[in-house]
């Protein structure tokens, strides 16, 4: 969020500017209210993208499950569709084609970064189905045969 806010804020400041030079509004009132708009899209823009950075770090998509990733393919789908179809400002049809940038990023991330089954999750299990959960202090490392294995055995 820091390091995406100030470019943000000097984007809706010259967007600020550059309306008020060259659109025409009925009063100071309508201006702000279309400035204060578009910082609140911004900052929409700038509260979905921290699931990127976050896969960028880890090279990993293990921490984005499929619940969450189909739920953002439908809200996509569904937000385009409505952006074509009923009329709407142009500044809230673009913020419907956001989404579609984040998600198109998401996409390629779920493409070139493999899950990484080894790494513990928030849970303390890993991908692995015959694993068992992890001790508290370790990380990661290869996991253990299940009590059922070793009866087995």
């Amino acid at each position: 969020f820091r390091f995406l806010l100030p470019p943000l804020l000097m984007l809706v400041v010259g967007y600020a500017l550059h309306s008020l030079v060259t659109c025409y509004f009925r009063s100071w009132y309508s201006w702000l209210l279309e400035s204060l708009v578009a910082l609140v899209y911004g900052c929409g823009f700038i509260v979905m993208t921290p699931q990127l950075f976050i896969n960028y770090r880890l090279k990993s998509v293990a921490h984005l499950p499929w619940k969450f990733f189909m739920y953002k393919a439908l809200n996509t789908f569904i937000d385009d569709l409505f952006a074509f179809i009923i009329k709407m400002p142009t500044l809230h049809r673009m913020s419907c084609f956001r989404d579609d940038i984040v998600f198109a990023v998401f996409l390629y991330q779920r493409w070139i970064y493999k899950v990484d089954r080894s790494r513990v999750n928030e849970f303390g299990q890993r991908g692995n189905a015959n694993a068992e959960p992890a001790p508290p202090g370790k990380k990661s490392g290869k996991a253990k045969d299940s009590a059922a294995e070793k009866k087995r055995k």
